[in-house]
């Protein structure tokens, strides 16, 4: 059974370059478009990981990393931050909020597919 990643981004388009690579990887794709969609999205379904853009309209990524954590079934869900935020504060936020890896934008899909791999256990 393939597994299944969420995608929160606000933007679309940015959303399914994302999607693109992950299903042609052979992951399952759940798109939100910000934390507050996503929060909707985690309703006892079985994610393998998450990936989030920081900065979002209604609720941040952090802020929903945050959330997310809060909920028994997400508590060990792994995050990666896929984002144009590159500063040490907010990475060391996200990391206190429990994200547990950070790929910076633009980026080469080999690159989030190598950290994707790393964070989904068999």
């Amino acid at each position: 059974m393939a597994k299944t990643i969420l995608i929160i981004d606000d933007s679309a388009s940015f959303r399914q370059v994302v999607a693109m690579a992950l299903k042609g990887a052979g992951y399952d794709v759940v798109e939100a478009s910000d934390g507050k969609d996503a929060l909707s999205k985690l309703d006892g379904r079985k994610f393998h990981l998450i990936i989030s853009d920081v900065n979002m309209p209604n609720l941040d990524g952090i802020g929903f990393v945050k959330a997310a954590k809060e909920i028994p079934a997400y508590k060990f869900t792994p995050v990666i931050m896929l984002t144009t935020v590159s500063g040490d504060d907010k990475k060391a936020e996200g990391k206190a909020a429990g994200v547990r890896a950070w790929v910076v934008k633009p980026f080469q899909p080999p690159v989030l597919l190598d950290a994707v791999s790393k964070l989904i256990l068999a």
